[in-house]
């Protein structure tokens, strides 16, 4: 059974930094490709970044030269650095196994103006 847990949201002000991690189980890890999606109240879940199996990386464009995905296949965690946050980042973090379809559970960040 996939198993993803989400870590590191919280309430940050405008302009600060936050970084997110997911930390992966029951799969392998090294073979997925991850995602990293948000979802703000009464809007749809959105693309924020991707990552493939060999590096590539995909963003929104809402957040381009802002955040960074990356993965440590050792440590079975892909990881969302987020910069010069802005409080239209506020929303719910989710984190994303491509491979299998499978979901965490959401962390939250808050963006303060």
């Amino acid at each position: 059974q996939v198993q993803l847990v989400e870590s590191g949201g919280g309430l940050v002000q405008f302009g600060g930094s936050l970084r997110l991690s997911c930390a992966a189980s029951g799969m392998l890890f090294s073979i997925s490709g991850m995602g990293w999606y948000r979802q703000a109240p009464g809007k749809e879940r959105e693309l924020v970044a991707q990552i493939t199996l060999g590096g590539s990386t995909n963003y929104a464009d809402s957040v381009k030269g802002r955040f960074t995905i990356s993965r440590d296949n050792a440590k079975k965690t892909v990881y969302l650095q987020m910069n010069s946050l802005k409080p239209e980042d506020t929303a719910v973090y989710y984190c994303h196994d491509i491979g299998t379809g499978s979901w965490g559970q959401g962390t939250q960040v808050t963006v303060s103006s």
